[in-house]
């Protein structure tokens, strides 16, 4: 939990208001330790949702694998069949792709200056967009 200091300075007058009315002598540092508890309780809730994210990420994936197992198992025969596809397919995409990787360098070189220029953007327009999306959810303090 992020605090400016004019809201801190409001929290304190605010609390130390309260407190003059009250009849029990309270600690000097009794607003740090408080905001220092509602910002450790506010880590230790976001700490707790990123466990629980991850533990269902992990059984996801656990699941994910187990009834391609027993898919495999049971239906062997639809396993062997798209294993095959699978790997007809990536030859054959292997074989166009590095049929492709002299045309590509011959392309290059003619507009290197404009593929540059782009690849340059679109790095931009990613971490843009990855800061826009995720930055602030990163920075705890």
């Amino acid at each position: 939990m992020s605090m400016n200091r004019p809201n801190q300075d409001k929290f304190d007058r605010v609390l130390g208001q309260a407190l003059r009315r009250h009849s029990e002598s309270v600690s000097a540092d009794f607003t740090d330790m408080t905001l220092t508890r509602i910002r450790q309780a506010e880590e230790q809730r976001i700490l707790a949702r990123i466990v629980l994210q991850q533990k269902l990420a992990l059984a996801g994936c656990i699941a994910l694998g187990g009834i391609a197992v027993i898919v495999a198992v049971a239906f062997p025969h639809i396993a062997v069949a798209a294993f095959r596809s699978i790997a007809a397919s990536l030859t054959e995409q292997r074989g166009a792709f590095v049929d492709g990787i002299p045309q590509a360098i011959k392309a290059f070189r003619g507009d290197w200056q404009f593929y540059t220029i782009l690849g340059a953007v679109s790095v931009f327009a990613v971490y843009s967009l990855v800061e826009l999306l995720v930055g602030r959810r990163l920075r705890i303090a």
